[in-house]
């Protein structure tokens, strides 16, 4: 059953989490967000030792003329401070961050969802993968996007409830709430129990 599951740990990168990566320069950041990666590093160790699968998709912004990143206009709506080399493919802050590597695989991705336009369904159905652990940030964004998608695909959906942040704490109950419909609502430490 292990050998079946995998764990995906949803954009924890240098650019979203480090002092230095281009949301910490800018300022934006939440305490939720930043515990993470010290709160899962135990759960991915476990994953490992047990069998499951452990891949990280990471948010990339893709450069185009000039090196410029093509940037959806919603995004630098949002985020008006992402410029040249945030996010860039191979790069430092692109990188999943130190305390989780390594992992089995990492997916780029472009947009909320980590299925959207990518490989991500060929390397899960690859690897017998039935069972989705799902962790990281933020919970109304990439994560909710992503277990939607998963769900829609038959996958079995686990969101870890104290192992995904959003930038305020309401937002993250709220889209905690919205995914029950869809997903088990699960905590680290029973889904460690499970595992192990």
């Amino acid at each position: 059953m292990i050998a079946s599951s995998a764990l995906l740990l949803l954009d924890l990168q240098n650019d979203f989490l480090h002092s230095n990566g281009a949301y910490g320069r800018a300022g934006q950041s939440s305490p939720d967000i930043a515990a993470l990666p010290a709160k899962l590093k135990p759960l991915v160790e476990l994953a490992h030792k047990k069998g499951a699968l452990v891949g990280a998709t990471l948010f990339t912004l893709v450069p185009g003329k000039g090196g410029e990143p093509m940037i959806s206009p919603h995004l630098r709506k949002l985020r008006p401070f992402l410029t040249k080399g945030d996010f860039a493919p191979g790069g430092w802050g692109q990188g999943l961050v130190d305390e989780l590597q390594p992992v089995d695989f990492s997916i780029e991705k472009i947009a909320y969802s980590a299925f959207y336009m990518t490989r991500l369904e060929w390397v899960l159905r690859m690897h017998g993968v039935k069972k989705l652990y799902f962790a990281g940030i933020v919970t109304n964004g990439g994560v909710a996007s992503t277990v939607r998608d998963a769900q829609a695909r038959d996958f079995d959906c686990i969101v870890l409830e104290d192992g995904c942040a959003a930038f305020s704490q309401d937002v993250h109950r709220a889209a905690v709430e919205g995914l029950r419909p869809v997903a088990r609502i699960a905590t680290t430490g029973e889904v460690m129990q499970e595992l192990a």
